[in-house]
């Protein structure tokens, strides 16, 4: 029986409704709105219909819509005397729907069941499906629930085969007894908001409930009128009540009288809404630590929204404030994104609780949150060492908001009016056309990429595809793989046009990445009567010859690398197969989909490159001496040492660290001509020689004459198979280069070849540079034979140092020995939705996760290469040599399959055979030998010298400096740096991500109270006024610093006024001198010192 017809109305009434659904093209009402309409008089429910009916907002829940408007204009029959009595739910629900360009009403506990027409009328609707139950709980007259369960009208599909996202969520809320609308106060309803996933599918609504204490926080949520209360606040502000309450439950800490005493501070700024919360609850519940202490709250940076998970079950929520976002946060808001980590789980039963955590998601006040994706971060992390294990899984998982009653939700209901948390991601990308489970999240999480959109509307963008470039024996036949796919030349790397490239924003092309502060907002204007308005595009400047990118459109998913092709037309993309790593459905066609091009990098000018522990091993099989590599080390740590006192070795360490050196002060100051005595620049020097000191210990020693290029493949079919080209600052560079991708292990993966000039390159990329193209000739690609590398991104190590191409010989290139069989895996495809989210969830917490065996391998086969380099250098015995290099190049097979894991599939499992028993020393586990090889060496080395102290120079002033200044910028700023120690104290308590932001955005408050903008060069400000100012902060942080004899503490002089000071500093050289000022860039000295 369909939902409406179970509760009968009134013939006048029926007949008004149909009416409507007719008139608005809208579906018919559910039961819980005609159950609402039959409690009113008729007469009453014809009012609210005629008021429904005359309404000229759209309407796009009928049901939703039916329920507020009898919340609010209807009457009940009065059982006493006949006199009506108006509806209400509860005296904290909403008074008014929201005025949003959705305009849908407010919700209620009541509203939210599935308008199903669309959904029965459109090619979406399954032939195999049954009903869903959903469940109620009723207040009986003693007060104790009942399960009242009934059908919903909603049909689910039972597998995601022949699926399409459905419109309309099943979403089943308890609510209590009709017998509590009779304007009872809402201090006695019963609310109670259900959240198993199984509701939303096929199958039994029955929950699994954990055992004490590990209860899923979704598993029987009751909403309390704390709750309604506080949903009136916006959501950061809710988030941070719930932030600072601990781990405790809002009912148990916040009372009735708390909650409307903090809904009566929402309209409070967030930096006094913050401080608030903190003196009532977070200073009771939590950390010092715990306290958010970014205080750029309205500054357009991303919230990132963080949920820690206790082995014990506990969690407790934080929130953030980052400068990176991801395609998922800008679609769908950041508010709407739950970011999720759980703690190292220590065995099984805690990984099943975790899953039935996941299952059952995760309240936010009125919003319940679903788990979507995840991500193993452990490649970006230093692998299976004791301090990481201490950090927590290396898995970050991100819950979406999919149900809510919140009142200010309507406004961003999209992704809530879909029926399966599948069906929202095919928003994103046909992920159900992915043949195996471990490839549907691999692909989806190419959301999660720290990217930066691309503004252009890719609506008029051509999208096409072109052939790969397939791998050609001696007879002219395709080359297969060993799965018996053919290879290709060009994996991952495809063309744009040049109108497009040009729209990236400078940041990129300053190679800053997501580093840059601002990145997010700094985009390059078209110009007016540019291609994307109509007329021809005026290009101001070269774009970068290859972005890096990620490309949903209209349900595929693309990532790779774009070539700028001059010879394409306008408003034109090329991709390859290879490069489509989800296939649009065809089915899907006329769906709504996310289009966007999300930038993740660019070719930029590289730095001088440094050598690493794997690559030095190489080499050093490849015939490099010992004494070439200590010679090095030694020299560098000689210039390392004369930081303080030889300008040369100083510029070389500042240019080094410019970007990230406190916006490159000591570029400024040495650009200011201020001594390198002066007590804070020799510090700071100090500081980054120590750093760099600490490098030269693992092996990252630089090396002259070598650089790291991303990788792309030649257009012109010029190159041959052991030739590539190579494009610096000043064009195309002729010669042997020896070339080697991370994580290279295998003794051929660094090759020798020979750069030439390609004068055809030209056409296709004019002056474009900072790449190297390789071959599209020969039966393998070269990029293959380096580490199984491609062009979707990956950097290249390309030296032309003199020295290394006269010792080193290569070696045959790896090709693989020993195969990890593909694992036997299930279709999404084949799946009903239910079984999808346990197979999504349950690949979360496997026991092991693909990067750790990567860790595995890499650490073992360190620890053999250690030993097969000792027995080299001795001349030992050849039976043993043989045997550590087989077991070694199994462990290369195991490694790189282990990188591909997750996409693949592959259950890669390291026998303990291969698994070290002991480690060199320099690798810092147990247990240890003291290793006698070149990397032993190098570590040695430096141990000896890692103490050396660099000179230490009183606290004393500029005399440039010692000039008047006004008494009251002196007051002021005494007050304002004793409020800074206070704040960047509490910024510096942070043990985790939002550690270096928190303080950048101390840093960020003050220079804009200085300056009145971000920074100098923005400022209006009086000059004269900045100057005082900026001397008052210099004569008050030294003061304090000369008192308790910390030259560090001057550092807030140079954060926050070095430019100033610098700029004044130069002014009064100049003046002294008789100098003439000029402006040049840094990078004019690259190559000079």
């Amino acid at each position: 029986m369909n939902g409406e017809q179970e509760v009968p109305l009134p013939f006048t009434v029926d007949r008004m409704i149909n009416e409507i659904c007719l008139q608005k093209l809208l579906p018919p009402p559910d039961a819980a709105a005609r159950r609402f309409l039959s409690k009113i008089t008729e007469e009453s429910a014809i009012d609210v219909l005629r008021r429904v009916s005359s309404t000229s907002k759209p309407i796009y829940n009928i049901s939703s819509y039916i329920v507020w408007m009898v919340n609010k204009y209807g009457t009940l029959p009065s059982a006493s005397n006949g006199e009506a009595e108006s509806v209400r739910l509860s005296p904290h629900y909403p008074s008014s729907p929201s005025s949003t360009a959705c305009s849908s009403p407010q919700k209620s506990a009541l509203h939210d069941s599935p308008t199903l027409k669309e959904f029965f009328e459109s090619p979406c609707c399954c032939k195999s499906a049954s009903p869903v139950k959903c469940q109620y709980y009723s207040a009986t007259n003693n007060g104790h629930e009942t399960r009242v369960q009934r059908q919903n009208s909603g049909l689910s599909c039972s597998s995601l085969k022949d699926a399409m996202p459905a419109y309309a969520p099943s979403v089943s809320h308890s609510v209590s007894s009709t017998s509590s609308l009779k304007g009872t106060n809402g201090n006695h309803l019963d609310r109670n908001f259900y959240g198993s996933p199984r509701t939303s599918y096929c199958g039994s609504p029955d929950q699994t409930k954990l055992s004490a204490p590990f209860d899923p926080p979704a598993s029987n949520y009751k909403i309390s009128d704390q709750s309604l209360i506080l949903a009136e606040l916006e959501f950061r502000k809710l988030f941070m009540v719930y932030s600072y309450i601990g781990r405790n439950k809002l009912e148990d800490v916040v009372s009735v009288d708390d909650a409307n005493e903090i809904n009566s501070m929402k309209s409070l700024q967030m930096f006094d809404f913050e401080d608030r919360m903190w003196s009532k609850f977070g200073s009771r519940y939590c950390q010092p630590s715990d306290r958010a202490s970014n205080l750029d709250w309205d500054s357009g940076k991303t919230h990132s929204y963080t949920c820690y998970v206790s082995s014990d079950g506990g969690y407790q929520f934080k929130p953030y404030l980052i400068t990176k976002r991801t395609h998922l946060q800008r679609v769908i808001g950041d508010e709407n994104v739950l970011t999720v980590k759980f703690a190292e789980a220590a065995d099984m039963t805690t990984c099943r609780n975790y899953e039935t955590f996941a299952e059952s998601g995760i309240h936010v006040g009125l919003r319940h949150y679903r788990f979507f994706v995840f991500k193993d971060d452990g490649k970006e992390r230093k692998t299976y060492e004791k301090e990481d294990r201490k950090r927590g899984s290396s898995v970050t998982c991100y819950f979406v908001k999919r149900e809510s009653i919140a009142p200010w939700d309507d406004r961003d209901n999209l992704i809530m009016n879909y029926k399966t948390t599948h069906d929202v991601r095919c928003l994103f990308m046909h992920i159900h056309t992915v043949p195996n489970i471990a490839k549907y999240n691999a692909r989806l999480s190419l959301i999660l990429s720290t990217t930066m959109k691309l503004q252009v509307d890719l609506a008029s963008v051509s999208v096409e595809q072109i052939d790969d470039i397939p791998c050609i024996d001696e007879n002219g036949c395709t080359v297969c793989d060993e799965d018996g796919e053919p290879s290709i030349h060009t994996d991952g790397t495809g063309f744009i046009s040049e109108d497009l490239a040009v729209l990236v924003p400078n940041d990129f092309l300053d190679a800053k990445f997501t580093k840059a502060k601002d990145y997010e907002f700094d985009f390059i204007q078209t110009e007016t009567g540019s291609a994307g308005l109509g007329g021809r595009q005026v290009l101001v400047r070269e774009p970068p010859l290859l972005i890096q990118c990620r490309l949903f459109h209209e349900g595929s998913a693309v990532k790779g690398t774009l070539l700028v092709n001059k010879k394409l037309k306008p408003r034109t993309i090329q991709v390859r197969p290879s490069m489509i790593k989800v296939k649009k459905d065809p089915r899907l066609s006329d769906k709504k989909s996310f289009n966007s091009l999300e930038i993740v990098s660019v070719s930029h000018k590289p730095k001088e490159a440094k050598l690493s522990k794997y690559l030095i091993a190489l080499l050093s099989i490849g015939g490099v001496p010992k004494e070439y590599f200590l010679e090095l080390l030694a020299n560098t740590l000689n210039d390392i040492q004369r930081v303080c006192f030889d300008r040369r070795a100083a510029f070389r360490i500042a240019n080094i660290y410019q970007n990230i050196d406190d916006s490159g002060i000591c570029m400024e100051m040495f650009g200011a001509r201020i001594p390198l005595t002066e007590p804070f620049f020799q510090y700071r020097l100090s500081q980054l020689a120590k750093q760099e000191r600490k490098r030269l210990g693992e092996g990252k020693i630089p090396l002259t004459e070598s650089f790291y290029l991303m990788g792309t493949t030649d257009p012109t079919g010029t190159l041959n198979s052991d030739e590539v080209c190579v494009i610096l600052e000043n064009g195309q560079i002729s010669g042997k280069v020896l070339v080697y991708r991370s994580p290279g292990l295998h003794f051929g993966d660094i090759h020798v070849l020979n750069a030439r000039y390609v004068k055809e390159l030209e056409d296709y990329i004019g002056n474009g540079k900072f790449a190297i193209f390789f071959s599209t000739k020969g039966r393998r690609s070269v990029a293959n034979e380096i580490a199984t590398g491609d062009f979707d991104g990956d950097l290249y190590f390309v030296s032309r140092n003199p020295q290394l191409l006269y010792y080193f010989k290569p070696c045959e290139p790896w090709t693989r020995i020993y195969s990890t069989p593909n694992a036997p895996s299930k279709k999404p495809s084949d799946l009903s939705f239910e079984e999808l989210e346990k197979e999504l969830i349950r690949l979360v917490f496997s026991p092991k996760t693909h990067s750790s065996v990567v860790g595995i391998t890499a650490e073992s086969w360190m620890a053999f290469m250690d030993q097969y380099l000792t027995l080299q250098d001795d001349d030992g015995d050849d039976d043993e040599k043989r045997d550590i290099k087989k077991k070694m190049l199994h462990l290369i097979d195991l490694h790189y399959d282990a990188i591909d894991a997750a996409k693949s599939g592959k259950k890669v499992v390291v026998p303990n055979n291969l698994k070290a028993t002991r480690y060199p020393h320099y690798m810092g586990r147990k247990p240890e030998y003291h290793s006698t090889s070149i990397l032993g060496k190098i570590f040695d080395q430096f141990q000896n010298r890692k103490n050396e102290k660099l000179p230490v120079q009183e606290i004393w002033k500029l005399p440039e400096f010692n000039v008047s200044i006004p008494h009251s910028c002196l007051n002021t700023w005494n007050e304002r740096y004793r409020t800074y120690k206070q704040e960047m104290s509490n910024a510096l308590k942070d043990i985790d991500q939002s550690k270096n932001d928190a303080a950048s955005s101390v840093i960020t408050k003050y220079k804009q109270m200085l300056y009145g903008a971000s920074d100098f060069k923005d400022s209006t400000r009086n000059i004269e006024d900045v100057y005082n100012e900026a001397l008052a902060i210099y004569h008050v942080t030294y003061d304090y610093a000369k008192s308790i004899k910390d030259v560090a503490k001057c550092g807030f002089a140079w954060k926050v006024a070095g430019s100033a000071l610098c700029a004044y500093h130069r002014k009064s050289h100049c003046m002294k001198t008789g100098e003439r000022e000029i402006t040049i860039l840094s990078s004019a000295f690259d190559g000079i010192f």
